[in-house]
């Protein structure tokens, strides 16, 4: 399961990089997550004989998705249906369900329109155009100090999207490319009544569970379809992938449209370290921590389990996805690699006076700021990022106080993610129908703030003012049990109200997070102008000597944000081990025992005769992928679907830092094994039709 985890932050420089010859060097084999508007069509056309034109990128990217809260998506018929993994859309359903109905246990399907189900939170972006803005963005910030400079470029960055997104319906993002090297403008078209058509059980949908995660082979239905409406109908959608009726076979071309959400392949080797003998092991400790504690709250009862079950679910696949991480930084002689490949780079811009006298100093610039990342990002963490009090009513209370600081302010003023162009964003969240479940949120809360007592100490000023003479269980109960925030209506009037309603506010969580708020802006306001803002300059440096030496040969790395990658279906040898590259049917009931996590749902056992054994299942690819391609389209250069990214190999936890061609594979679900369990398990013959164009 590779959803986008949103725990990192790049202020920290908490980043990872891989081979660092990607950086300098054009990419190699079937490698690269690359932008639509800077795509190597002659690579691909020496590689495999296949020259996309213009009409069929417009076609691949107005047809492909992005699901605001992760995960990629594509559109699959001319009426609004988008596909997406189950995992991305877990939460959904777990929201739909009831203690009578538990949608994650038994599956839901839609038969007609009237029965499909509107998601609370979900947002579908599709990318309507895509703008170079680098002159504005770097013009802005010229002869000014690296405080001042950071500053300027968010205001020019959020005075560009406000510009861009005349109506909530759209929104605008500038994204940062190549650290900074360049800033290109992406317009989408937002989109947030979203529908839940089918899910099946999160039996099949995660049929291994945690061991055989990022493990191949694999048996997982791990799909879902969605619908994107229009008022009181489906949204006409006609761009949109056909459906492949043969599939795919062993070394046939395949393209993945996604949005990989972070890699961090072209940051330097400090950084690397900073981030591999601090920050690494601190969250890795963290989760396994937190992990316990959630297996601990889901056994009070089947519907505790019930509703912590996608918390777990994504504090599971991030562990595994950290300690992959963690393997392959710790392995002998990787960083020293790095360096080797760095320190090349190095040379070669001191080979040039110019390049030298402009560029050489900004790899100190940023071993400083990782020093001081490294001081500052425990309290950063704890305050800032909400780790000592992370839940669901605090995040509405903390987004309540700020909207009502931020809003009064011009927009290039306001905290990034309270800009114009976010709001409508903002305010799904805030207004959502979502239930809250008050001893999760107790639960939560009094770890969080375990932690923030025991990590900062129980000296620490902000830890006095927040615990006064409570202990952490004490003031998460009180807070939890005292907040009306539950209440839609109350919500919008402390919204609508503005900073009188939030300062006349008596409602316990919204003082607290008034209580907390100044030390998490002091502690943002620290790190934002001693750590972020040198290293994003010298990033920039960076970028800009890079460029002079090699131009644009390479791809930047990913920052959820729609990306192309191309390669072929191909297994892989390991040793002796040879990993074909298809699963089918029949091979999912071998690996049936009847026991967790390895238990076919009933049923698939009650209608296994109706089933043909032979149909592909999952199958694996070279496609270059990275946490946040969850749900993401394999096609084919006909643009017709041939399976659905839901993972990747062992091997693939190494993406961060680099492309293994030999062994990183991308891992999908294969679209006639969608087709065949709908028809033949589900009883969803009409989906089915639709997805095949009948």
């Amino acid at each position: 399961m590779i959803q986008l985890q949103t725990l990192r932050r790049s202020f920290l420089l908490a980043a990872l990089v891989g081979t660092a010859a990607l950086a300098t060097s054009p990419a190699k084999a079937d490698e690269g997550m690359w932008t639509f508007n800077r795509f190597p069509t002659e690579t691909l056309f020496e590689r495999h004989g296949f020259r996309p034109d213009a009409a069929w990128f417009d076609h691949v990217r107005l047809s492909s998705a992005r699901l605001a809260q992760g995960c990629s998506a594509s559109f699959v018929s001319g009426d609004g249906l988008v596909m997406t993994n189950h995992h991305c859309v877990h939460r959904c359903v777990e929201e739909l369900s009831t203690p009578a109905k538990d949608l994650i246990k038994d599956g839901f399907y839609a038969k007609a329109l009237k029965d499909e189900r509107r998601c609370p939170n979900l947002e579908v972006n599709q990318l309507v155009s895509i703008e170079d803005v680098t002159a504005r963005v770097q013009g802005a910030v010229k002869g000014l100090s690296d405080a001042d400079a950071n500053k300027a470029r968010k205001a020019e960055m959020a005075a560009i999207e406000k510009a861009c997104a005349t109506t909530d319906d759209i929104r605008c993002d500038v994204v940062t490319l190549y650290d900074g090297g360049i800033y290109d403008l992406y317009t989408y078209r937002r989109i947030q009544d979203v529908r839940l058509v089918f899910a099946p059980e999160l039996a099949i949908a995660f049929f291994g569970g945690d061991p055989d995660n990022f493990m191949f082979p694999r048996h997982d239905l791990d799909s879902a379809f969605i619908r994107v409406w229009d008022g009181d109908k489906p949204l006409k959608t006609p761009h949109h992938f056909k459906w492949s009726k043969a599939g795919t076979s062993e070394n046939a071309l395949t393209f993945v449209s996604g949005n990989p959400g972070r890699t961090s392949r072209g940051k330097t080797v400090a950084e690397v370290r900073g981030w591999r003998d601090h920050g690494l092991i601190r969250r890795l400790i963290w989760m396994a921590e937190m992990r316990g504690q959630l297996v601990e709250y889901a056994r009070r009862g089947k519907e505790q389990a019930r509703h912590s079950k996608h918390v777990l679910f994504g504090i599971e696949n991030a562990f595994k996805n950290y300690h992959g991480e963690s393997d392959a930084l710790f392995a002998p002689g990787f960083v020293e690699a790095l360096k080797t490949t760095e320190d090349g780079l190095r040379k070669r811009v001191a080979a040039d006076p110019a390049l030298a006298a402009a560029h050489l100093g900004a790899w100190d610039t940023i071993a400083d700021a990782v020093a001081r990342g490294r001081a500052l990002g425990v309290r950063y963490s704890l305050l800032e990022g909400a780790q000592g009090y992370r839940s669901g009513l605090f995040s509405i209370a903390r987004d309540l106080v700020r909207a009502a600081a931020e809003r009064p302010k011009s927009n290039g003023d306001r905290l990034r993610e309270y800009s114009d162009s976010r709001l409508p964003g903002l305010a799904q969240g805030l207004f959502s129908k979502a239930p809250i479940y008050k001893e999760f949120e107790i639960f939560r809360l009094t770890f969080g703030l375990t932690k923030l007592r025991e990590e900062l100490g129980v000296d620490d000023a902000a830890v006095k003012a927040i615990l006064g003479d409570e202990s952490p269980e004490q003031l998460a109960t009180r807070l939890v049990k005292g907040t009306k925030l539950m209440d839609l209506k109350l919500r919008k009037r402390l919204y609508e109200g503005g900073a009188e309603a939030i300062a006349a506010s008596k409602d316990p969580m919204i003082a607290f997070a008034r209580l907390v708020d100044e030390p998490s802006r002091a502690i943002r306001k620290r790190v934002e102008d001693e750590v972020e803002a040198p290293a994003q300059k010298a990033h920039e440096s960076i970028a800009a000597a890079r460029f002079a030496l090699d131009g644009t040969s390479t791809y930047p790395d990913a920052t959820f944000s729609p990306r192309l990658s191309f390669g072929v279906v191909k297994g892989w040898t390991e040793g002796e081990r040879v990993v074909t590259p298809f699963t089918t049917f029949g091979s999912a009931f071998e690996r049936h025992t009847g026991s967790d996590p390895f238990a076919l749902p009933k049923r698939w056992l009650t209608k296994r005769s109706s089933l043909v054994p032979t149909t592909p299942f999952n199958f694996c690819t070279n496609n270059d992928i990275i946490g946040g391609n969850s749900g993401s389209p394999v096609f084919n250069k006909d643009a017709e679907i041939v399976g659905l990214i839901f993972d990747g190999n062992i091997h693939s936890l190494g993406g961060d830092y680099g492309f293994d061609e030999a062994l990183n594979r991308a891992v999908a679900v294969d679209a006639r094994a969608i087709i065949h369990a709908l028809t033949e398990l589900y009883g969803a013959g009409a989906l089915a039709s639709e997805l095949l164009g009948q």
